[in-house]
Formats: structure tokens, C-alpha cells, sequence
């Protein structure tokens, strides 16, 4: 990746006092590492096959009422994930059971309920935030394989859909942080930090293990309000070159993360 430097662009940012704190890195979205090894899996409570089973839906059922929602909505493609997280932590701290009924966000709270529809079938499904990602710029919500089995996704692996947030949220609270590039060379990652360190702060890297290996992820800021992390995105975008990636922070949280 290819930047040019903007020494001191920092200080032409609003909101400049919102990232200027330390921010550690075990609070967001971090595998727990060994040697070089993914950990052991954490075997789920429920059994798979009765799980399964009991999330599969009746054919020749009346359709469920739908939920009345909140009003947020969000449309892009959704992936599922199943092996080899199954069984291992949720970013929440959770076991994550691909045979339940949960999926992984970029930015929603955890415990966060959302209605997901397939929009090339009109099947959906409800789910549970508990997990981050995926870490895909064109992707925006990670089903569990009981979830994509409701809207058929299994097959097709991604697919277009619409979300309705069935939660009460407030989208500005808590903190957010940029995500400006992902390296499986550490060496490319601290080269890119230390470009940012004279005009961006703070800027930390924190390695990801995920089914691929480890992957060296550089973000920037720790920004109050999803508004403003989406602004500061922007302006990394027009500024730097970069394809910014909007991340909540879950501080105080185990690590976690499934792509």
C-alpha cells in the first residue's frame, strides 16, 4: 500500500480530542494467540445435531408475525461462518455455536437482535449480535450456519440482504476506531504505523488469528459516536488513499473476532 504523508492533518479535525487517549489493543476483536496455533476448541454446552434441527423451519408452518422494528435498516451482502470457530469465544465471550441463532457485526452492540432477510428469496431469520465482523469491505453482517440455513444462504456462501435492527439502540454510543489496512506481515503494519504516527494518534496494531493464519490489522483512533468514527473515516479515504473500516471498540471485553 502505497501513502503519502499528512503531517499534521490531525489538527485540522474536529473532533481531535475524541482519539487522542491511549487505547489498548485487548479490547476489540483479537483472537486469543498461541504458537502460531488457533486454541483449542471450547466444546458448546447444546448438542449440534438437536440444535440443528430445532432451528429449521417448517415448511408447511404459517410464516411467524413479524416483529415490529425500530426503524434502522441497513442493506449489503451477508457471509455465515461455521468450522473452525465453532466451539471457540464469540468477541462477547461467548461459546460461539454456529447451530444457534447469532451473527457477528462490525459496529451494532452486543446482545443487539436483528432481522435479516434474504433479498433474492424473502426468507429471513432473527439473530443475536455476539460476535465482530466480518472483516470484508463488501460484507456487512456474519451469520451463524443455523441463520444462513433459515435463508438459505448455505449454498451460495454470500448473498444480498436487508437488516432491521428489532433493538433499541443508540448508534453513537460507546467508542469506534478506523481500520486502515490488514497485513500477514507484521513488518507491512508497522511500516504503515509509523507513516500515520506524525499526523494520526493513536495508531495500534493488533494481530487477528483467523482460519487463513494471522493476519496484522492497523487501526486508528478512538473516536466517541459511530457519526463521527463514519467522518473520520471519510476523511482518511479522500485524505490517504485508505478503504476505511468503521470497528466499535469493546473495551473490558475478551478477544474475539471471526474473520
Amino acid at each position: 500500500m502505497i501513502l503519502t504523508r499528512f503531517a499534521g492533518q490531525i489538527r485540522s479535525l474536529p473532533y481531535v480530542a475524541g482519539f487522542l487517549c491511549v487505547f489498548f489493543l485487548g479490547g476489540c476483536g483479537a483472537r486469543p494467540r498461541g504458537a502460531n496455533r488457533p486454541p483449542p476448541p471450547i466444546q458448546p454446552a447444546a448438542t449440534p445435531s438437536a440444535v440443528g434441527e430445532a432451528t429449521q423451519r417448517d415448511e408447511n408452518a404459517a410464516p411467524a408475525p413479524l416483529p415490529q422494528g425500530s426503524g434502522r435498516t441497513e442493506e449489503g451482502k451477508a457471509s455465515w461462518y461455521g468450522a473452525p470457530f465453532h466451539g471457540r469465544r464469540a468477541s462477547n465471550g461467548e461459546v460461539y455455536d454456529m447451530y444457534k441463532l447469532t451473527a457477528a457485526h462490525r459496529t451494532l452492540p452486543f446482545g443487539t437482535v436483528v432481522r435479516v432477510t434474504n433479498l433474492d428469496n424473502g426468507k429471513f431469520t432473527t439473530v443475536r449480535i455476539t460476535d465482530r465482523g466480518p472483516f470484508v469491505d463488501n460484507r456487512i453482517i456474519d451469520l451463524s450456519l443455523a441463520a444462513a440455513r433459515e435463508i438459505e444462504s448455505v449454498g451460495p456462501g454470500v448473498v444480498p440482504v436487508r437488516l432491521e435492527i428489532l433493538s433499541a439502540i443508540d448508534p453513537n454510543s460507546g467508542f469506534f476506531t478506523v481500520q486502515v489496512g490488514a497485513f500477514r506481515d507484521r513488518g507491512n503494519a508497522e511500516r504503515l504505523r509509523d507513516r500515520l504516527n506524525p499526523s494520526y494518534s493513536p495508531i495500534f496494531i493488533q494481530q487477528i488469528d483467523t482460519a487463513d493464519g494471522a493476519f496484522y490489522r492497523v487501526r486508528v483512533g478512538k473516536i466517541p459516536g459511530e457519526d463521527a468514527a463514519q467522518q473520520f473515516g471519510e476523511q482518511l479515504r479522500n485524505r490517504e488513499g485508505f478503504t476505511p473500516m468503521i470497528i466499535r471498540l469493546d473495551e473490558g471485553g475478551p478477544a474475539g473476532g471471526n474473520s
